[in-house]
């Protein structure tokens, strides 16, 4: 073997060494993202009794991640079709449901409050009566995939009444 091929030979073992000894120095790699569903709790959980038709889950999504969270979906076993809704004033000045588009962002260590008028889960062709002391168990799904499962109280509440936009 001739000097310049050791001495390239040399170099390129010596080149290997330093790269399996960087990596085994533990250096961390780089963070992964906190899947947003265990950054989320809800708190004070509740839906609208209801007899037929639609009623509607209400209560506080807390993000303490440091990123915006984005729930896309949401379903119960009480119903079988499951919207998140927002209500606003339609041209006539009317209070209306819509489903949000893009579904429902909780800002990075703050909260989204679902309450009647506001945003909320909507839960429309109720196969069964929905009565005050039962609970319903939601699935929340996120833009990541993750998912959250709660348990909300059913109760009795006259309000939240408002129209459905598109006359459903």
């Amino acid at each position: 073997m001739k000097h310049g091929t050791k001495k390239k030979t040399a170099v390129g073992l010596v080149g290997l060494a330093l790269l399996g000894l960087t990596a085994c120095t533990g250096a961390d790699p780089a963070p992964e993202a906190t899947p947003a569903a265990s950054a989320v709790t809800v708190e004070d959980a509740w839906v609208k009794a209801a007899d037929s038709g639609m009623t509607a889950g209400f209560g506080t999504l807390e993000n303490a991640a440091d990123h915006d969270v984005t729930i896309v979906s949401v379903a119960s076993e009480s119903s079988p079709m499951m919207e998140l809704h927002e209500t606003v004033a339609n041209e006539s000045g009317e209070s209306v449901m819509r489903e949000v588009e893009g579904g429902f962002v909780i800002p990075a260590n703050s909260d989204l409050l679902l309450e009647p008028a506001g945003n909320h889960i909507m839960m429309m062709d109720l196969p069964a009566p929905i009565l005050a002391g039962d609970e319903v168990t939601f699935t929340l799904t996120f833009s990541d995939g993750s998912i959250l499962e709660f348990d909300a109280m059913v109760k009795d509440y006259a309000g939240a009444n408002e129209s459905y936009e598109g006359g459903a």
